[in-house]
């Protein structure tokens, strides 16, 4: 897993995007934009983020493989907007699918960590 940090003394400072979360991006980005060759996948999250993230090369890809061979994404190959032979990767219904179930999954997580942000000591006294 690659360190998640927050900014420090006010500066923005990018962080390395988690590996199990990163997966979700990508399905919740194609969800979103459509299809995307992997170097605007990666600008599109960094992006999202208010340029908080900064996603590895060498991360995405073995990233968008494992999607690919689960068949949650497909891809083929076209030209980028620099005419460039690029991959361009797109949501599948099993992609659409798995970004459903995995939505359910972190809103529910999120919603439990929530509970622990707002708890106090003496709410058990």
């Amino acid at each position: 897993m690659l360190p998640v940090g927050n900014p420090i003394s006010g500066m923005r400072r990018k962080t390395d995007v988690r590996q199990g979360t990163l997966a979700l991006m990508v399905l919740k980005t194609l969800d979103v934009l459509g299809p995307l060759h992997g170097y605007g996948i990666a600008r599109r999250i960094e992006q999202i983020s208010g340029d908080l993230l900064t996603v590895n090369q060498g991360t995405l890809y073995p990233v968008l493989l494992k999607l690919e061979q689960e068949g949650s994404v497909a891809s083929e190959w076209g030209a980028s907007e620099n005419n460039r032979k690029a991959r361009f990767y797109r949501l599948t219904r099993a992609g659409r699918k798995q970004l459903q179930a995995e939505t359910r999954g972190w809103e529910q997580t999120a919603a439990i960590m929530e509970r622990f942000f707002v708890v106090k000591g003496e709410d058990f006294q």
